[in-house]
């Protein structure tokens, strides 16, 4: 495929020396052109990166975001963990054009392109049409937020013509794109979250809905059917793409999967599946093996994988993930609920409980994100036993639990974390890790948090403290 602008010997910038930065430097340099990559951290901060920039002949700029820098470049290519910049507004003010890393490898695709965006349940969707569409026999990339950068596709076959690209879109990587097509773009779910980062909640759900900004009508839109919000957004975008629906709402949906009796169907593929069959745990992973069903029958992938890989699926690190068992106790790691929608979900999905008269100890707390922790009480009011408070956000979190005769119990550690947890929880009940923030007070990242959550727990359990 002929990229949209011309860009050997042209002058790039890629901001934010990060994994997807690297390989943006690396394929732009490959395409012949002159590349500087700038990012705010040291050249000794960044290390090795530094180095592997001066291997690929590029040139490097640490420290700081000289405004002359990003005004004097042909092009920009912005990394998603870059937050809005006084450069970056500049350098639009000088006419430069900037670009996601995401937008930068869209030029060299001419496969299906699959994307997945929503606030919640993205990795899990984006892991399922992944292993299905390698299941039938399709040439296959997975990637993007999920953690492998995009660009990596270039030249491999799954960007040919009989591929298909699988990507998960954050609404970072979603700000910058002006040439993306997804054949196939699904929008799962929107809640508070990044506020932090966003001028209102409007702003965050506008980037969402850039994923079907370029769809034409042969292309298909995927929504939850039970979502007004998640229409409008697909709406307001004005494309011909055909909407098609998902969710345990969407049950006799014309051209959708839902659930008819405890059943996942679409009568379109002639799917079947009963939800006891899921290996992955509440009605939100219900919700996402619909989405997923139907992304991969839009695509012409036969039932009877859609079915194998459903079955199969174990579900995702950090996701619900079952640490132990122990006197009566169960512990799950859902490091992953890094906003308060996620938390919730993760709670919702434990409904089991509710007839066995078990009950829920969280832990939340991290960086605060922005947005209400009130859904998180009223979930915890239906199915609560105790909330164990950890990280940055304690003492919002604390505000928001304010009169609630739910006992709670503060952190400094995750050790302490969980001896508490253990402590509170009684036979029968479930501790889980569901933080509602992000990890980026005490950790590097959730899966980090995560890791340390299975070691403090499986610790607690074999010394015999607390509870286990």
């Amino acid at each position: 495929m002929t990229a949209p602008i011309h860009i050997r010997g042209k002058r790039f910038l890629v901001v934010g020396l990060g994994t997807s930065g690297l390989a943006a430097a690396r394929l732009l340099v490959e395409q012949g052109a002159r590349v500087c990559v700038n990012d705010l951290r040291s050249e000794a901060e960044l290390g090795a990166r530094a180095a592997d920039v001066r291997a690929l002949g590029a040139e490097l700029v640490t420290g700081g975001h000289p405004v002359e820098l990003f005004t004097a470049v042909d092009h920009i290519v912005v990394s998603p963990g870059v937050p809005p910049l006084a450069a970056l507004t500049e350098a639009e003010r000088a006419g430069v054009p900037i670009s996601s890393e995401i937008e930068l490898a869209s030029w060299f695709v001419t496969g299906r392109i699959v994307g997945i965006t929503g606030t919640n349940g993205k990795s899990t969707v984006t892991t399922l049409i992944g292993q299905m569409c390698e299941r039938a026999g399709l040439p296959t990339f997975v990637g993007g937020n999920l953690g492998r950068p995009l660009v990596e596709v270039v030249g491999t076959p799954a960007a040919g013509p009989e591929g298909v690209v699988v990507v998960e879109l954050s609404s970072f990587q979603l700000e910058r794109v002006t040439h993306l097509r997804c054949h196939v773009a699904l929008l799962l779910n929107v809640t508070d979250d990044h506020l932090d980062r966003y001028t209102g909640f409007a702003d965050y759900v506008a980037a969402k809905a850039r994923i079907f900004e370029r769809q034409g009508a042969a292309d298909f839109a995927i929504l939850p059917a039970d979502d007004a919000l998640c229409r409008e957004a697909f709406e307001a975008q004005h494309t011909p793409a055909v909407p098609r629906f998902f969710g345990r709402a969407a049950a006799g949906s014309d051209q959708g999967v839902g659930v008819v009796d405890g059943v996942i169907v679409d009568t379109v593929s002639g799917l079947a599946l009963p939800t006891a069959e899921l290996k992955i745990r509440g009605g939100h992973n219900v919700d996402n093996a619909c989405a997923a069903a139907l992304a991969a029958r839009s695509l012409g992938i036969d039932a009877a994988v859609i079915t194998a890989v459903l079955r199969e699926f174990p579900g995702l690190s950090h996701r619900m993930q079952h640490v132990v068992s122990s006197r009566g106790v169960t512990f799950y790691d859902d490091s992953k609920a890094t906003n308060v929608g996620a938390a919730v979900a993760a709670l919702d999905g434990l409904s089991e409980l509710d007839s066995t008269g078990g009950r829920v100890v969280v832990i939340a707390g991290g960086r605060d994100k922005g947005g209400s922790y009130a859904p998180l009480v009223e979930a915890m009011r239906v199915r609560g036993r105790a909330a164990v408070l950890i990280g940055d956000a304690t003492p919002l979190l604390r505000a928001a639990f304010e009169g609630e005769p739910l006992p709670r119990a503060e952190a400094t550690s995750m050790d302490a974390a969980v001896k508490a947890a253990a402590e509170l929880a009684q036979p029968g009940d479930v501790v889980v890790l569901a933080p509602a923030c992000s990890s980026f007070d005490w950790y590097g990242g959730y899966a980090e948090r995560g890791r340390d959550f299975q070691r403090a727990v499986k610790q607690l359990a074999e010394s015999g403290g607390g509870q286990p």
